[in-house]
Formats: structure tokens, C-alpha cells, sequence
């Protein structure tokens, strides 16, 4: 039983939101009066102080939304083809490492992997006006809210994968379009800035670097022009475990003040729910990102029941809000392109959709007190699942033979109407191994160094691969550091060529990579390799989310937010 329906007042009033530096929150904005007349209404929502919550449920909101408006409205495809002039296009991966976008499978199936970025961009007067502080107009981004979702090769499964606004990470070297470089970073840094090192493409760099994971898509989301669209399903239900009121002694908090149970939140009380990190959980970023699970699931389950967007002038007017406040890679530059890609994501039940948080655990190094960074093992784990396509619900895959769709949007992929090749694309044969030119590289030691490189290993595995025909390889005097070993190659004319070194070594296909730090093909022996004539063989891998994932399924309409003590009425 829904125990109340809560909209909030004045939803283009501004609000206080949280500090991104240092994690600590500003006041958030109090909940406009629920009775008196409009024009009382209007005037408490002027006097409310600006701040910057606002930005990050927007934002969130909108990645979402964008999708699935769009995949809702089928019927009126046609009308939608004159946004194409209104799509925001940006560099996909401004990094040195470029994985070449998710591989077939046996069956010619690809997986598709898209990360979904909150900007809190607020570089012109639309965004300006829905709140502030003024001294944060037209500064440098944040990518506050980052969402790696995963489609399985066959549709059957979705996954996605949050990582904490608060992770330190070691940011890549990015390279803007125009030339400009952003050396990579010598300490660790906030995850959240990677977006003011030339764009999204460097968003995608550092999520590429730390999960090898390749990711063929991005949909960056400010939030101006969508403040209606967090209306546009007629409400969400969400659930908390006891009165919660996320308001401290000092004026801190999304000021959300819901009852006991389950409620169906829209309007301001939605930005407030999706804002909210005093009071849920232990306060941190983590429970707020628990609750934006919770909220997602529950919002795609009520967008499933397509009840309340059948009128094709709203839908139109809610496309063009999500394609005017969206900017996507260029693989995605035509509005039959995001169509497309939106009628891959609804072949998945909301039973087959898993919500995951990157595994992590607090930095013990100094002056990182509340920062996080990634949990040993486990994260790898998780990631290891999505770079081999495995299902984070333990639940497997469909019927391989169904016939599922190459990724949309990807060059040369046809539009929904077209029929859908269910083979690998054609590719260059290799080269003879006798004529394949191989440099290899020591990089025994591993990224942590904690071990030192094993002498001759370069020129051991050279003489190995000399052995099987590749004549032309030799051992290099540079040196690396890698744990698990790869191949990497600078030039599309040699993907074929490298992927042959590598099956002649018996490594995965995974381990191919193109990279500008390389000028030809480069074979890195990494820390798996310190002995023998193979690399040391990984265990299998998981085939469910490890329990640091939080996992929750779509299906699950029983979640509800535990409270943190003190913050109950």
C-alpha cells in the first residue's frame, strides 16, 4: 500500500545542493509550502537560497529519461527526425588507450557499453537559473554522477555499474581535439574532475584505463530543459524504512521529509529524494547512490507501463528537452541512431536489469579522509564480469541463437527498420607471422612495483615467439609495468596482426589494444607472465556480483532505504 503521494511545489525554484569539494554539504533546498495560493507559492520558491543540488538530480534524471522517452515513442519516429540539427556531439575517448569498442561474439553478438555522465555544467542562462551559488557560473564541470551500463550481447541482460562521485583515481593523459594536452596525473585525483580535462572523452579515458572495460558510447546530461521531464511518468513510488527527515542541526541536508513506507515522490520531493545523503544509509555518497538505484528501478518499472506517455505532443516536447540538454559521442550523432540504441535497451525485462556500486573501501592515505578508492580484487572482479558479458544476476544469458542486434550507432550499423546481420564484421586477414614485426617489452614488475622485473624475460619470450614463426620479433630495451600481459598496436592496419600474436600466445582477446604510446606492435609481458612459456591462467571468473556490489534487480519493488539514526520525526 503507497502510504502518500508527495510532489513538491515551485520545481523551477532554486536550490541549495551539496558541495562537490571534500564531500561536505551545503544546505539543500527546503520544500516550497504545500498550501496558500500560488502566488504565496511562487514567492517562497524566490526566496529560497540558490545552490547546486538541483544539478546533480537533473542531470541523473535526464540519462535516464532520455532513453527511454525516446524508446517509448515508437509511433512518432518520423516526427523526431528533425532533432537531428538539436544533438550535442563530443569526442568519444580522449585517452592513449583505445580498446576499439566491444568485440562479437562466437555467434556475432555484440555487447554494448555506454557511460552515462552527470555534468554540472552551468555555462549559460538556462542552467544558471535553476540555482546556484553565482560564483559557481560558467565554471569548470564536474562529473559528479557516472554510470557504466552494460548491455549483454544476446539483450537478454543489463547491468550497470556506479562509480562513487568521491573515488581517487590516477587520471590518463587526455588530448583535446584542438592539440591541448592534460598530462596525466602524478597523484591521485577525484574522480568527478576528469571532465575538466578536455570533456567527456576524458570521463571515458579514466573509466577505460581503470576497468579495460571498452566503452562504446557516452550520454553527458546537464539539466536545462528538464525539469518537467522528472514529471513526465506521473510520479515514482520509493520506500524508507522510518520517518526521514534529511535536515542536520546546522542546516545540512536535501530538507526530504517523507513518512514510513512506500511513496510515490515526483516534482521537487524527486530532486530531493535523488539529492539526499544526510539521512539515508551512514550519510556518505554510497547510500545516496543506493537511493538513485532504487529510484531508477523503479521508474523504468513504471515507464514499462507505458500508461502515462501516450500523447504524442508531450512526447515530442519531452524528446526535444532530453535531446537539447544531452550531449552523446558521434556514434550516436542522428536521433535514428538514439532511436535504435533506445529499442536495444527495452528488449531487457526489468527482472534482467542489475544495479550495482563499484566495490570500494575508505583511503587510509593522508588528507583523503572520506574518499574511496577501489576495493582489491572484488572490483576487478565486477569489471571482469562486464568486460566477458557475463550476467551480474548469476542468472546467465538468453538463447545465444536468438539473433540479437550489433551494437546501434556504432559505423555501418543499420537503423531499426533494416534487417540485422547476426555475423562478425568482415576485418583485414593477418599477416604471415614470419613478416609481423613484434616488439616486446619487460613489464614484469606490475603497476604496484612491488615486485622487480625478471631478468632477460623480454628477450625469453621473444626467442618463444620467434619459435612460432614470428621471426621478426625482438626484445625492446624500454621497459613497462602491466599485471596482466597485453598487446598493443598504433594503427588500425595492424589489429589483425597483433590479434594474431596474441592467439598465437594463447591470449585473450581483450589483451589487443590500440594505443597512441606505441608505434607499431608491442607485446608487454606483465606480472602473470614472470615464468614459462604462458602466462599464469586466470581463475575462472565470478558468475554473480560480488556482495560489495550491493546488487539490486529491477524486479525488486520491496527495496527500501534504511535510515540513518538521527534523522527520523
Amino acid at each position: 500500500m503507497r502510504h502518500s503521494s508527495v510532489r513538491g511545489e515551485g520545481a523551477t525554484a532554486q536550490a541549495t545542493g551539496e558541495i562537490s569539494e571534500g564531500g561536505a554539504d551545503a544546505p539543500d533546498a527546503v520544500p516550497a509550502p504545500r498550501g496558500g495560493s500560488r502566488a504565496v507559492r511562487r514567492a517562497a520558491a524566490r526566496q529560497r537560497p540558490a545552490g547546486r543540488g538541483r544539478r546533480r538530480v537533473l542531470r541523473w534524471v535526464a540519462s535516464v529519461l532520455s532513453l527511454l522517452i525516446l524508446g517509448t515513442a515508437a509511433a512518432g519516429y518520423l516526427y523526431y527526425r528533425h532533432l537531428n540539427g538539436n544533438i550535442h556531439t563530443d569526442a568519444l575517448n580522449l585517452g592513449e588507450t583505445k580498446l576499439g569498442g566491444s568485440k562479437p561474439n562466437a555467434f556475432g553478438q555484440t555487447p554494448l557499453n555506454i557511460l552515462l555522465i552527470g555534468s554540472d555544467a552551468r555555462n549559460d542562462a538556462e542552467n544558471q537559473a535553476l540555482g546556484g551559488a553565482t560564483d559557481t557560473f560558467d565554471g569548470p564541470p564536474l562529473a559528479d554522477v557516472q554510470m557504466l551500463l552494460h548491455l549483454s550481447a544476446d539483450r537478454s541482460n543489463m547491468s550497470v555499474v556506479s562509480m562513487p562521485r568521491d573515488t581517487m583515481l590516477m587520471m590518463p593523459k587526455c588530448t583535446e581535439p584542438n592539440g591541448k594536452v592534460h598530462p596525466a596525473s602524478k597523484g591521485l585525483v577525484q574522480t568527478n574532475e576528469s571532465l575538466q580535462r578536455g570533456g567527456p572523452g576524458c570521463t571515458v579515458a579514466a573509466w577505460t584505463e581503470l576497468t579495460k572495460i571498452p566503452i562504446d558510447h557516452f550520454m553527458m546530461i546537464d539539466f536545462k530543459g528538464v525539469v518537467s521531464m522528472a514529471d513526465a511518468i506521473g510520479g515514482v513510488p520509493v520506500c524508507v524504512e522510518q520517518n526521514v527527515h534529511s535536515r542536520t542541526r546546522d542546516g545540512k541536508g536535501s530538507g526530504l521529509k517523507l513518512p514510513k513506507g512506500e511513496n510515490i515522490i515526483q516534482g521537487e520531493v524527486a530532486l530531493q529524494w535523488l539529492r539526499t545523503r544526510y539521512g539515508f544509509e551512514d550519510g556518505t555518497d554510497i547510500g545516496r547512490t543506493h537511493a538513485q538505484h532504487q529510484y531508477m528501478n523503479s521508474m523504468a518499472r513504471e515507464f514499462r507501463k507505458n500508461a502515462k506517455l501516450t500523447n504524442p505532443v508531450k512526447l515530442n516536447s519531452l524528446a526535444q528537452a532530453a535531446i537539447e540538454a544531452m550531449v552523446v559521442d558521434t556514434g550516436l550523432n542522428k536521433i535514428d541512431k538514439l532511436y535504435d540504441l533506445s529499442m536495444e535497451l527495452k528488449k531487457v525485462p526489468p527482472g534482467r536489469i542489475t544495479m550495482t556500486t563499484m566495490p570500494w573501501v575508505y583511503s587510509t592515505k593522508p588528507g583523503l579522509d572520506g574518499r574511496v578508492e577501489p576495493m582489491a580484487g572484488e572490483a576487478e572482479d565486477l569489471f571482469r564480469m562486464v568486460r566477458e558479458d557475463i550476467a551480474l544476476d548469476g542468472k546467465g544469458s538468453g538463447d545465444p541463437t536468438g539473433g540479437a542486434s550489433p551494437s546501434p550507432g556504432a559505423s555501418g550499423a543499420p537503423s531499426s527498420t533494416a534487417p540485422q546481420p547476426t555475423t562478425a564484421p568482415t576485418t583485414a586477414p593477418a599477416s604471415a607471422p614470419a613478416k609481423i614485426a613484434v616488439s616486446v617489452r619487460n613489464a614484469t614488475a606490475g603497476k604496484d612495483g612491488a615486485q622487480a622485473r625478471v631478468k632477460n624475460r623480454a628477450n625469453d619470450v621473444a626467442a618463444l615467439l620467434a619459435a612460432k614463426g614470428f621471426t621478426k620479433a625482438g626484445a625492446d630495451t624500454q621497459t613497462g609495468a602491466e599485471d596482466t600481459t597485453v598487446v598493443r598496436f598504433a594503427a588500425d592496419g595492424q589489429a589483425a596482426d597483433a590479434s594474431a600474436v596474441a592467439t598465437a600466445l594463447g591470449l585473450p582477446a581483450a589483451s589487443v589494444q590500440k594505443s597512441a604510446e606505441v608505434s607499431g606492435i608491442v607485446l608487454f609481458v606483465g606480472k602473470d607472465w614472470r615464468t614459462g612459456d604462458a602466462p599464469t591462467p586466470l581463475p575462472p571468473a565470478p558468475t554473480v556480483a560480488p556482495t560489495s556490489a550491493h546488487a539490486l534487480n529491477g524486479d525488486n519493488d520491496k527495496a527500501c532505504m534504511p535510515i540513518q539514526p538521527g534523522f527520523t520525526w
